[in-house]
């Protein structure tokens, strides 16, 4: 097949030639964006699952569709050096530059102020170039809660006078700090209070609900959070023939069944395996033996591209941890019975388990269980370490 008009795109956040499966989600999110902008706010968005699923894919079309519906809009991707903050004004700096430059009006230059007033405060002593002086009073109170509400609500005030609306659009939000993350929900429950036409979305791991419900008890009354994860056969089966066929390529049956099963229906991996069964095939229908043909090289460059760059950043001992739950199966599993495959007390490794959940390697779906974030790393464990550490 022709490799130019290969329809498959496998990469970080790429967005697929069809996203089937996902449509009652993206139609639920069109309806909070038309509420928020009818002043009639509810709760909006979070969702969750597995590194792969496409959830940057879906903050990617949600912003398609704020654009569409006139709302002003700031995608931000949260790190783990933990510069949310500068990140978030340098956002609500360009949203309201936009607003200023349609005309300046007492809303506008009021956010303007409070942000230059916001800038003054960043941590990493960072300052944003604004023509307009600081509003005292106004977002500088030192508390992070109280300011980004000043931020966010004055901000909202200025698109709402524009007939407007603000959508911000956060990726990784497992890596806010604490206090970021409740100062985000603080300020998000106040724009809501006041009817403003403010919206957050966000994405992020299994572990997001519970870090949002710490961080404020409310959150579950702000936002819900759709777990998405691996596709159902048809979509699946859907995600692989729907781009073909749309291109006049067809594929046998057998040869789509190993697709769907050895991509287990996770999205990312969906598209690699169409990609290279698309590249290697040279007649249509495509058969199951150019799937066969290319199995190993997909297989080796999920190991080096998806795989691997998580697994390079782990200590020996966190490898040994995972080659642990591995040998166990995909989980999830008691921190016990991993703790027994290392041959100590559940006590010692508690510090190491920690330190996996900060680096987004794992989770713990309930108390005392440990899963991967990473479909199917317990498989790529096993290759790369085939013997237990």
């Amino acid at each position: 097949m022709d490799e130019v008009n290969n329809p498959y795109r496998p990469g970080a956040g790429t967005s697929p030639p069809a996203l089937p499966g996902r449509d009652e989600l993206i139609d639920h999110f069109g309806r909070t964006l038309r509420r928020a902008r009818a002043r009639r706010p509810g709760k909006s968005i979070m969702p969750i699952g597995l590194r792969g699923v496409g959830k940057t894919v879906l903050l990617n079309r949600f912003t398609e569709i704020a654009e569409r519906e006139g709302f002003s809009v700031g995608f931000i991707e949260a790190r783990e050096s933990g510069d949310f903050v500068s990140l978030l004004a340098n956002r609500v700096r360009k949203i309201l530059l936009a607003l200023d430059n349609e005309r300046r009006t007492a809303k506008v230059l009021k956010a303007l102020r409070v942000l230059k007033t916001f800038s003054l405060q960043l941590p990493d002593g960072a300052r944003i170039a604004l023509d307009v002086d600081a509003l005292a009073g106004a977002a500088d109170s030192g508390d992070l809660a109280e300011d980004i509400t000043d931020l966010l609500v004055t901000a909202g005030e200025a698109a709402m006078e524009r007939s407007s609306g603000i959508l911000l659009a956060v990726d990784e939000v497992q890596y806010l700090t604490a206090a970021e993350l409740g100062a985000l929900i603080t300020a998000v429950h106040r724009a809501t209070q006041r009817d403003l036409p403010v919206v957050v979305v966000g994405a992020g791991l299994p572990q997001l609900p519970g870090l949002a419900r710490e961080a404020k008890s409310y959150a579950e009354r702000l936002f819900e959070f759709p777990e998405i994860g691996s596709l159902t056969v048809a979509d699946a089966t859907a995600a692989i023939v729907v781009p073909a066929n749309e291109l006049g390529v067809d594929f046998a049956d057998d040869a789509v069944d190993m697709i769907v099963g050895a991509s287990r229906g996770y999205p990312y991996f969906l598209q690699e395996w169409g990609y290279h069964t698309w590249n290697a095939a040279d007649s249509s229908p495509i058969k199951r033996r150019v799937v066969e043909t290319v199995t190993p090289r997909v297989v080796s460059h999920l190991d080096d591209n998806f795989f691997l760059v998580r697994f390079d950043r782990l200590t020996p001992k966190e490898k040994s941890y995972l080659r642990a739950m591995a040998e166990l199966g995909p989980g999830p599993h008691r921190s016990g019975d991993i703790a027994a495959r290392l041959g100590v007390r559940v006590e010692s490794v508690g510090p190491r388990r920690s330190a996996l959940i900060a680096k987004g390697m794992i989770y713990s779906p309930a108390h005392g269980d440990t899963a991967f974030t990473v479909p199917l790393f317990d498989e790529f464990l096993k290759r790369t370490i085939p013997d237990e550490v």
